[in-house]
């Protein structure tokens, strides 16, 4: 799995530019990024094309293939 604050800074990205790529509130894209919210199959792949990953690599689990719950993937 890749950490999602890891791979938007790799790319050069700060939260609020990243947000604003993405069409979405800051403070929402931080819960994200946080693992407060999960975004939907829209955003996701959105945030995973910006990225140049998959949506699995971001949002799911590799060892037993379901998505992370909230707790899980800050």
């Amino acid at each position: 799995m890749i950490n999602l604050k890891i791979a938007r800074i790799k790319k050069g990205y700060n939260q609020q530019e990243f947000s604003e790529l993405l069409g979405i509130n800051k403070n929402y894209y931080s819960m994200i990024e946080t693992g407060a919210r999960n975004p939907g199959f829209k955003l996701a792949k959105k945030i995973a094309d910006i990225l140049e990953v998959t949506v699995d690599e971001i949002f799911f689990d590799e060892t037993n293939n379901e998505m992370l719950s909230d707790s899980e993937l800050h």
